[in-house]
């Protein structure tokens, strides 16, 4: 296989083009950057589109070798990287037994932080509602740490669509988190609202439960009451020994 050596490579040309572009604009494609990433890809099944790495790399099938200094003018990290992969972006209804509501939370870091949460305690769907950040955007796929590959993801313009029953996280309202139990229904949809404005009234209205999380402060913000809200509700149903690793 022929080495890319210039940075006015056609292909490379490309993959810049898609770093700039905005969500709107990506063509369903997004950009995943660093090895650990494209092993997550790998062992979800996600065919690569297009492929970058380092030559001399070990990175498997699609990717095209590209020289040094060319690969280092690629990287959008600080620390540079030595693979780059675009793929396609997946979206699907969203479904249960376990799903998370996002709605109008605008940090993508949080965002991918939830995808992280979701797969670790088994949640089969992330739905996105109005105003949440780009899911594929860089800062996300970094936060999710391979999740985006591994976790059915949703756009949602209307709660009826949500699975099973509505629970709203509502700070200091209605009933502790721990007490939502998740094998007491078939399907359960957990809806969680920016750290600051919270859910909107007319989406409260429409679950069926509204819970809280004790804590001692005002508010959580939204990637860590997900995760809290995930524990929680899913505790019951996991084993003693089974373990979570904190990587």
């Amino acid at each position: 296989m022929t080495t890319i050596t210039s940075q006015h490579n056609p292909q490379l040309k490309e993959l810049r083009k898609l770093q700039r572009r905005r969500e709107r604009d990506r063509r369903g494609l997004f950009i995943a950057e660093g090895e650990d990433l494209i092993a997550a890809a790998t062992a979800a099944g996600r065919p690569v589109v297009h492929g970058y790495r380092l030559a001399g790399t070990a990175i498997g099938a699609g990717f095209e070798d590209v020289e040094e200094s060319v690969m280092a003018g690629l990287s959008t990290l600080g620390s540079g990287t030595r693979a780059i992969g675009v793929y396609e972006q997946r979206f699907t209804k969203p479904a249960g037994p376990l799903c998370v509501y996002l709605h109008g939370v605008g940090d993508p870091g949080n965002v991918g932080t939830v995808l992280r949460s979701a797969l670790a305690f088994g949640a089969s769907c992330v739905a996105l509602g109005p105003d949440c950040a780009d899911p594929h955007s860089p800062k996300a796929v970094r936060a999710s740490m391979g999740a985006i590959f591994a976790v059915a993801l949703a756009r949602v313009t209307d709660v009826n669509e949500l699975p099973g029953e509505r629970v709203a996280l509502v700070a200091h309202e209605g009933e502790p988190i721990s007490g939502v139990a998740h094998d007491a229904t078939p399907a359960l949809t957990l809806l969680v609202g920016a750290e600051r404005e919270g859910l909107p009234e007319h989406v409260v209205q429409a679950c069926e439960r509204v819970a809280h999380i004790s804590i001692a402060s005002e508010s959580l913000n939204a990637a860590m009451a997900a995760t809290v809200a995930l524990y929680e509700t899913t505790r019951g149903g996991r084993d003693n020994d089974d373990r979570v690793p904190a990587t």
